[in-house]
């Protein structure tokens, strides 16, 4: 066995140690005292083994990606792989939903009290409601928001308003929305690594991304549909850095970082994704004027509108602390929150971050490797920063998917793929069929 490969397993390793660690320190906590307010920690989740409709579905696709995927992604053309991959990924996600069968797996996902849907019918007059958004976050405030509208910037919940007005309406709607818009994440992550990095390098991510145990909350929850779009922000911003379309990219690119920022809050961390993507593509200022005036269009609407962002999260961080942000511990929730990611990113994506962080290398990396490291390392770096903010105590298996999405190519670097693949996938059976999510 060689070195990197044995250091890679130490990587997993420890990373499964953090992870039960976080367990048992955590179910003892909430057994004491219930201030963590998860069931299964650190997931929200419950215990319940259990098979369902989507079980051998799951399993076959598992087993097809680490028979087939490495090969398939190393020969297929380019955007026949990339369809390949969503066709997959959508797959692979929806068996692992419809393991708890349609209506708890899917149609009733964002119906409950803290999700979106029973707002919806607040919104007959979307202008009127945009100016009195505000006043109604704060839990002793007159007809309060839900926990996740009132925690989200107006666009995530308009979002399903829209879909409602043009006859999608439902959980069932909502729900498939957030699986197809979710699951195409993949497809804008390996576009990006391709224009960015080299394109071997997307080839041999393409499996992992399709496999990941990320799927289990990306269908269903709206912070999958979310990632998807801060995904697609940064794909098309690569392009257009690297001379493609500059300016209908960097603009379409600018459009979506504005949705995302009024998507959620905390989305206004991409900006370091973002500033890799411009450090690694080049020094052209022409496509950045683009992005700018895209980026603009979205606050300005929401502006007019009568919706202040920044008022939105002054008063957000009161109810944060309203709620369970302000009885779950810190001290816990600070390291409990990356077991969390292991959990969602898997130990692949563990072993491959470990090689793709930039370190001293007995020789220098090609330019491909370093510029995919440093995309991977932003992302990292943005997850850390949302980790010490505070404002992400527990959940972050669906809080933090627009950051793990970017991690996961860091599986390129690996050997041994179908060996990794088996491990990620495992994972996510495992949580599927063992844990009832709350997502």
């Amino acid at each position: 066995m060689n070195r990197d490969l044995l250091r890679d397993l130490y990587a997993a390793v420890c990373a499964a140690l953090l992870v039960l660690t976080a367990v048992l320190v955590g179910t003892a906590i909430q057994h004491r005292d219930g201030s963590l307010r998860v069931g299964w920690p650190p997931l929200l989740a419950s215990w319940d083994p259990h098979v369902g409709p989507g079980t051998p579905a799951s399993v076959v696709v598992a087993a097809a990606v680490v028979a087939y995927g490495p090969s398939l992604a190393a020969r297929l053309p380019w955007r026949p792989l990339l369809l390949a991959v969503w066709g997959t990924g959508t797959a692979w996600t929806w068996s692992l939903a419809l393991v708890d069968g349609w209506h708890r797996g899917v149609a009733e996902q964002l119906t409950t009290r803290n999700e979106y849907l029973p707002a919806v019918g607040r919104f007959h007059d979307i202008p009127a409601a945009l100016r009195d958004f505000t006043r109604h976050i704060l839990i002793d405030s007159p007809d309060n928001w839900g926990a996740h509208v009132a925690g989200h910037p107006p666009g995530a919940t308009l979002t399903f308003v829209l879909l409602d007005r043009i006859g999608l309406g439902g959980g069932g709607w909502a729900g498939t929305w957030c699986i197809t818009v979710g699951t195409t994440a993949a497809v804008a992550v390996l576009v990006a690594v391709r224009t960015l990095a080299d394109e071997s390098l997307a080839r041999r991510a393409a499996p992992f991304l399709v496999l990941a145990p990320a799927a289990v909350w990306v269908g269903t929850s709206a912070d999958g549909y979310f990632a998807a779009v801060a995904a697609w922000a940064v794909a098309l911003l690569a392009l257009a850095v690297r001379g493609v379309r500059p300016g209908l990219n960097g603009f379409c690119s600018g459009l979506l970082f504005g949705l995302t920022v009024y998507l959620s809050y905390g989305l206004t961390l991409m900006v370091v994704v973002a500033g890799a993507v411009v450090w690694a593509g080049s020094s052209r200022r022409r496509p950045l004027v683009f992005a700018l005036a895209g980026f603009v269009v979205v606050p300005a609407v929401f502006t007019a509108l009568g919706f202040e962002w920044w008022e939105g999260y002054r008063i957000l961080v009161t109810r944060y602390y309203q709620g369970a942000g302000g009885v779950r511990p810190y001290g816990y929730w600070v390291w409990a929150n990356l077991a969390c990611t292991v959990l969602i990113v898997g130990p692949a994506t563990v072993a491959g971050v470990r090689r793709a962080v930039p370190r001293r290398h007995p020789a220098p990396p090609n330019r491909g490797d370093r510029r995919l490291g440093v995309l991977v390392t932003a992302a990292l770096l943005a997850l850390l920063v949302a980790d010490l903010s505070g404002m992400s105590k527990a959940e972050t298996e669906r809080i933090w998917l627009p950051f793990a999405v970017w991690l996961l190519p860091a599986c390129a670097f690996l050997t041994g793929a179908r060996g990794w693949l088996v491990g990620q996938a495992v994972l996510a059976l495992l949580v599927n069929h063992l844990l009832l999510t709350g997502w």
